[in-house]
């Protein structure tokens, strides 16, 4: 019994010395850094998966499953997109820049994907499309490239990106609420 308890008072917390809580969002420099470094690697498919995550303003969840012909119509990749929300099972719209559209197609055509793909198909043969956690990995990536501290960022850094400056330029939480897909207006607050 003694050897038992010895061994939960040495026990070190999984979460000990990392951040915990909220994210912050990337400021408008560190989205065109991190754009022009994919960008100057030539890496389409990480381009396209950035700005899509950017301007989506979507979970995690819903970014790695979307399909091509979610953001894609007749060989063109559409300027605004509707997708369900895993989450929520509530549909939400977002608009997709035209840089983002030149990314996405050059992805789509590059890789030749079909309607019925999946937008970021997996390496591997056991999953259809990329994992939540390797999309984790990949935008731990994009913020140490550009020198910061990858710990204070995560997936929900993407998510919350477009609409904290959207609420800058606007201060509307309406329409933050209405992109985010929230049903309360109190969560939209807590989120920004």
């Amino acid at each position: 019994m003694e050897a038992l308890n010895s061994s939960r008072a040495h026990r070190v917390p999984w979460n000990k010395g990392r951040l915990t809580g909220q994210k912050p969002p990337l400021k408008l420099r560190e989205i065109w850094a991190i754009r022009t470094r994919l960008q100057m690697s030539g890496n389409a498919r990480e381009l396209a998966m950035f700005n899509l995550a950017i301007d989506s303003k979507l979970r995690a969840c819903d970014l790695t499953r979307l399909q091509v012909q979610d953001a894609c119509l007749g060989g063109h990749v559409v300027s605004r997109a509707s997708v369900m929300q895993q989450k929520t099972q509530r549909p939400v719209q977002f608009e997709i820049t035209e840089l983002t559209r030149q990314s996405v197609a050059a992805w789509v055509s590059a890789r030749g994907l079909t309607p019925a793909d999946f937008l970021f198909p997996s390496r591997l043969s056991t999953s259809p499309h990329v994992s939540t956690r390797q999309y984790a990995r990949i935008v731990h990536r994009w913020v140490a490239s550009i020198g910061f501290d990858d710990a204070a960022y995560g997936t929900h850094t993407m998510r919350r990106t477009k609409a904290s400056l959207i609420y800058r330029r606007t201060k509307n939480l309406r329409a933050v609420q209405l992109l985010l897909g929230h049903s309360k207006l109190e969560s939209t607050v807590r989120y920004l």
